[in-house]
């Protein structure tokens, strides 16, 4: 048996270079499954996508997909990536076996809720307000150097960092406060603000557009008193209030705290973000 990769079609580039590229997983010849390439230059240095990797169900289980998915990490390093990231359904746990074994380390989770036909009430003393201009300033300088010192704790190289806050911000607040469907709100207790929360509409799980918590944060000499829940519970009202029935959320792997909130409030994966080096 000789597994190899036959492109279906020709090499694509996207406006800013970035090449993608569609392939029958052959046995002598035969299709036998399917991979599809892309790469995202959101890192600076570009990083291979692997957006599909399918075996037919009659011929799993004997080595194709670990032939497939090393032969298209050559076809990535052919394209100058750096790394090669996956997003893995929950349900495919085969395929996130597969990968782990070839050495792809999980990154973070995708997590989604329903929610109901009623806005949850915020606790008593506790309001939402839309964060203002000053506050924003404020939060952008400081949301940007943590987003980007979070990719570093995970092994992205400082430029790939910096490159991935810039091109976020770039994608995400174009126009700041004025961005269109941005929400980003405190929480106040009397008076004071205790932490924020930033909710947009996007894509959140394929085909599926609804309300997206992009950043949630407790200050931090307020933690430990139930806030980082009543943000959860706010933001639940922006999303009925933009007339979403779903709320989705992006968690780092080893947030062992946000994770349990996230379970307790209703949130189940969706999916799971590995990434490997490839140098």
């Amino acid at each position: 048996m000789t597994t190899t990769l036959r492109p279906t079609g020709p090499l694509h580039r996207t406006d800013d270079g970035m090449p993608s590229r569609s392939y029958d997983v052959c046995d002598n010849s035969r299709p036998v499954g399917a991979i599809e390439l892309g790469t995202d230059g959101a890192f600076g240095t570009p990083a291979g996508v692997l957006r599909q990797l399918r075996i037919d169900e009659g011929v799993r289980r004997r080595g194709r997909g670990t032939i497939a998915a090393l032969a298209a990490e050559e076809v990535l390093r052919g394209w100058g990536c750096g790394q090669v990231i996956a997003s893995v359904p929950a349900e495919a746990e085969g395929a996130l076996r597969l990968l782990q074994a070839l050495g792809y380390t999980q990154r973070s989770s995708n997590m989604l809720k329903d929610l109901g036909r009623e806005a949850p009430a915020l606790p008593p003393g506790l309001v939402g307000r839309r964060m203002d201009e000053p506050e924003y300033a404020v939060w952008e300088e400081r949301s940007r150097d943590g987003f980007r010192q979070s990719w570093i704790d995970r092994g992205l190289p400082p430029d790939q960092a910096d490159a991935k806050a810039e091109s976020g911000r770039l994608e995400n607040l174009p126009n700041g406060l004025a961005t269109p469907g941005v929400s980003i709100d405190v929480l106040v207790h009397d008076g004071d603000v205790v932490g924020h929360v930033w909710v947009s509409s996007r894509e959140v799980s394929p085909g599926v557009v609804g309300a997206f918590v992009y950043d949630v944060e407790v200050a931090e000499e307020r933690r430990g008193k139930g806030y980082g829940r009543a943000l959860m519970l706010h933001a639940e009202r922006i999303a009925h209030g933009a007339g979403s029935g779903v709320l989705g959320l992006h968690v780092f792997a080893g947030n062992t705290p946000a994770i349990r909130l996230y379970e307790s409030l209703g949130y189940t994966t969706t999916h799971r973000n590995v990434f490997k080096s490839l140098l």
